[in-house]
């Protein structure tokens, strides 16, 4: 869920003390929505009433794709006869895809129609999920995965969308309502393909996702108007060459932003390590629940994503205590909640109340770190926030990937205690990586509002 990843135009016209304006550190210009862009509406004029809201409809059941697979990886292997050890690479292909889609499509926002671009993706994964609802064998499912991985990072280019068609004076209001959209979405996506497995099997889920994201590609192409990114090019359609230039430029970077600024690094190295072991619990879930002695149903095993909605607590918290400057302190406090979240997880085979506890501690750890790398990582360079928080979400999929995978492996070697052992391994690691890393970029181990401390450290 990349928050904050469209909330960097307005007002910032430098590089925060640099001297250069809107530059990536390459000679790019910067992706900030509003410095680098020409609108077909007046700057100071509102998006239409109803736009922002069905955005947000649009986001959510876009980043729900990603998630449908979670509470059907035992269906799915029995009918593509797949084993236990194989079961967490449905998820780690998608999650792959969405990883490549971050690199590759989300810069497509700065260069071209925001309408064409948005309900041209939505149809390409409209497409996507029918293709893996008829998919006949596990070459094709496994595919058809992967492009839905790859185009459901759309919801960041809404995101950008919402965030340039509304004045900065309520921009952030907009941009909160399009992303609570993302969050809804992913608390409700395995509930949702629970239930519905249940009651049409596992392919109506995607079969009526595609259907649903096929009438919001429609509903999203009458309700947004046209409006072209120009990335630092002068008045007049550009030429296909100086697009391609562009885009290239604005790729590259990316990976050079990372390269240069050490808390990125780390930062990012945190993301993955804490994905990977939230994807180790909701990847793995699905197989001790369904076997005995607990024997749980589609939908009983989605519902367990509700606990989710802790994770929506935990970002407002670590929101509140990073604006008081206390960014590091709930790194630490998040991680060692994370770590802490394995012991009631570990007693799943004896309580499901245990895993309710342990998945609530772990979604509320997960979101605080969260929230608080996207934080500090925006204020290295706010006029650079969508590449940056664009790389940083290629750590967050990675991480997903890692953890999917190995807690089918670690299912099939010993069990649940081993994949217990793998998550509090990875949050252990991260626990370790942050207490020897915490005072990267921060002036005197001091991270003041908004990560001020951290800028001037990074330059």
């Amino acid at each position: 869920m990349a928050i904050h990843c469209s909330d960097t135009g307005g007002g910032h016209n430098g590089t925060g003390g640099s001297g250069r304006s809107g530059t990536g550190g390459n000679g790019c210009s910067a992706t900030g929505n509003s410095e680098a862009q020409a609108t077909a509406l007046p700057s100071d004029a509102s998006p239409p009433t109803r736009l922002v809201p069905l955005l947000a409809l649009a986001c959510g059941s876009s980043v729900a794709t990603v998630y449908f697979a979670q509470p059907l990886l035992v269906t799915l292997g029995e009918r593509f006869a797949l084993g236990s050890g194989l079961l967490g690479a449905i998820v780690t292909v998608t999650q792959l895809g969405y990883a490549v889609g971050l690199l590759t499509l989300v810069p497509l926002g700065d260069l071209l129609d925001h309408r064409r671009l948005i309900t041209g993706q939505l149809g390409l994964l409209a497409l996507a999920l029918l293709a893996a609802g008829l998919a006949p064998g596990v070459a094709a499912l496994f595919g058809a995965l992967t492009v839905v991985g790859l185009l459901a990072v759309v919801a960041q280019t809404m995101v950008a969308a919402a965030a340039a068609l509304t004045p900065p004076a309520r921009r952030g209001r907009a941009v909160g309502t399009v992303t609570g959209g993302i969050v809804t979405g992913i608390l409700l996506a395995r509930a949702a393909a629970g239930a519905l497995a249940d009651l049409a099997g596992w392919r109506a889920v995607y079969l009526v996702a595609a259907g649903v994201i096929a009438v919001l590609a429609l509903l999203v192409r009458r309700a947004l108007p046209g409006v072209r990114v120009r990335h630092g090019l002068p008045p007049g359609a550009p030429s296909v060459k100086v697009r391609v230039a562009s885009y290239g430029r604005l790729v590259a970077s990316t990976v050079t932003l990372f390269a240069r600024h050490p808390l990125l690094r780390v930062r990012g190295a945190l993301a993955l390590l804490v994905f990977a072991a939230f994807s180790t619990l909701w990847s793995g879930m699905a197989q001790p629940l369904s076997n005995p002695p607990w024997s749980l149903s589609h939908t009983a095993i989605g519902a367990f994503g509700l606990a989710g909605a802790a994770g929506a607590v935990a970002a407002g918290v670590a929101g509140c205590w990073n604006d008081r400057g206390l960014a590091q302190r709930t790194t630490g406090v998040g991680l060692a909640v994370l770590a802490l979240s394995w012991l009631p997880i570990a007693l799943t085979g004896q309580s499901l109340w245990a895993l309710a506890i342990g998945a609530v501690l772990l979604d509320f750890a997960v979101q605080a770190v969260h929230v608080t790398n996207q934080t500090l990582i925006h204020a290295v360079r706010p006029d650079a926030g969508s590449r940056i928080i664009g790389g940083y979400m290629v750590f967050y999929s990675a991480g997903s990937s890692l953890g999917a995978l190995g807690s089918s492996l670690a299912y099939a070697t010993a069990g649940w205690p081993a994949v217990t052992a793998l998550g509090a391994s990875f949050s252990l690691a991260a626990l370790l990586l942050w207490a020897t890393t915490r005072r990267v970029g921060v002036p005197g181990g001091v991270l003041g509002a908004a990560g001020t401390g951290a800028v001037r450290a990074e330059r």
